[in-house]
């Protein structure tokens, strides 16, 4: 089906004429990128505008490469296990990472980029003749976007420039200093109540992919549960979950059709980054960047293997006995020439792609069993209740997998939880192992306080639960910002 994503071709030229931009500029200006004044006549330059806000999402600072480099990478779940894969990828995985990384460079000046982008569309479509309901949903969705591009940003750097209108020139993005991370949440906040209400439970046919009323929704649930607005959190996640008639949300029985080209947008996704192959530079890396450098074409047939988020032996031993998730989530050996190598590797975004770097598999950012557990801790946080609703949100996540519910007085003791700590406990691994591979780990373990207790051998340190500042970003602007502690 014709989605969102075929339109992201268009996007990308959109992108081209209504963000003009250079490397010069990007060296020179602290914040965004320069754009046009003159290109917004109609709905179908706002729609071009929008589309572009959503391809900001496929650069390599954001969901091509370095939300999976930050959420699983830098955590417990994968590594580098070859040096070949990159030195700064390396230096991410292993707590060494300075200023100068490309990590953070790419991940800031993608993100800001994207914000420049959406608020573009919120900032030039009070002024166009079009529908009054299109014109609130475009902004709905540039709201959706900015705040979830901002969530990154204020995740990973903490204080960060708070941009919320267009800049046109170079010399406006020196006004800009760091912003104190609860402003910054505030404005996310703010984003989200405006996209929830602006926005629509579905879409059809070309629409598809777009962000909806329950991606505003499960992802003001997710801030609220990191801000540990707890009665905020479950409020809005039961919220979502109640609207399942409207929304259309299920767990599918079969863990495995979540994943791969044949799946995307399926009930269980909220919200993906949509990729599309053989589009010019439209397709995703995934296929490619995960397979084991020197497996040839025993893991991904066309292409080059990378050797990147290579599953750790920990996240091997995390599953349960029988988790039917394993199988349809890595692998612990491929046959290379008759000859089996043992090497694990992540298969969720497996397949063969048109060309190098170039699959059709999408980024899964929000899903369904994601809310059912962050509502399931949002509960046990407020008090735990012996085999309460929390317990069945849980379970319904354990028994998809093929596993038995725990309850509150087990004969078993791996199944009993006989308090909020050992439900905590239980939250955190079935999280792990229900969205390994996309991308959360890394946030989970920060949000919980508990990154330390799991990452101080891998050579993380207090001040570490952030990242550095981009060196260049110091070096344009040094009145306005400064670096975070200890780097």
């Amino acid at each position: 089906m014709k989605n969102i994503k075929n339109l992201l071709i268009i996007g990308i030229a959109g992108l081209l004429t209504v963000t003009s931009c250079s490397e010069d500029f990007i060296d020179r200006a602290p914040i965004s990128q320069l754009n046009s004044n003159n290109f917004y006549r109609n709905a179908d330059d706002m729609r071009s505008a929008l589309t572009a806000v959503y391809g900001a999402l496929q650069y390599g600072g954001q969901y091509y490469s370095s939300m999976h480099v930050i959420g699983d990478m830098r955590s417990d779940n994968t590594e580098i296990t070859n040096p070949n894969a990159g030195a700064d990828l390396q230096a991410v995985d292993d707590f060494t990472n300075v200023a100068v990384n490309s990590i953070s460079a790419n991940t800031w000046n993608a993100h800001y980029q994207g914000i420049q982008s959406a608020n573009i569309v919120i900032e030039k479509i009070n002024d166009v003749p079009m529908d009054q309901n299109l014109k609130t949903r475009f902004i709905g969705e540039a709201k959706f976007l900015r705040a979830l591009m901002y969530f990154n940003l204020v995740r990973i750097f903490g204080d960060v420039p708070l941009v919320l209108t267009v800049i046109n020139n170079p010399q406006q993005g020196y006004d800009y200093g760091r912003e104190p991370v609860e402003n910054v949440y505030t404005q996310i906040i703010s984003d989200l109540i405006d996209a929830e209400e602006s926005l629509p439970f579905t879409y059809s046919g070309g629409d598809i992919g777009r962000a909806t009323k329950g991606a505003a929704m499960a992802l003001l649930g997710k801030v609220y549960l990191t801000l540990r607005n707890y009665p905020e959190a479950a409020q809005k996640l039961k919220e979502l979950i109640d609207a399942s008639a409207q929304t259309g949300y299920q767990i599918l029985p079969d863990y495995a059709l979540i994943f791969g080209a044949a799946n995307q947008n399926n009930a269980e996704s909220i919200f993906e980054v949509q990729f599309k192959s053989s589009s010019s530079g439209e397709g995703s890396p995934f296929a490619n960047q995960f397979a084991p450098i020197g497996s040839g074409t025993a893991v991904v047939s066309v292409g080059n293997p990378l050797g990147q988020n290579i599953p750790t032996g920990e996240m091997s031993n995390a599953y349960e006995d029988n988790d039917l998730r394993k199988e349809a989530s890595m692998r612990t050996s491929y046959v290379l020439n008759g000859n089996t190598v043992n090497h694990n590797y992540v298969i969720k975004y497996s397949g063969t792609p048109a060309a190098n770097l170039d699959s059709d598999n999408n980024w899964i950012v929000l899903r369904y069993a994601d809310v059912l557990l962050m509502y399931a801790e949002a509960l046990n946080e407020q008090g735990y209740v012996a085999d309460g609703p929390a317990f069945d949100y849980l379970n319904q996540i354990r028994n998809r997998a093929g596993l038995p519910s725990k309850t509150s007085s087990n004969s078993n003791p791996n199944l009993s939880l006989p308090n909020q700590e050992a439900f905590r406990l239980a939250i955190e691994q079935e999280r792990r192992v229900e969205l390994a591979f996309e991308g959360h780990r890394w946030f989970d373990l920060i949000r919980t306080d508990r990154a330390l207790a799991f990452l101080t051998d891998k050579g993380m340190q207090p001040h570490m639960s952030i990242f550095p500042i981009p060196q260049s970003q110091i070096d344009i602007n040094p009145t306005k910002i400064s670096q975070n502690p200890n780097y």
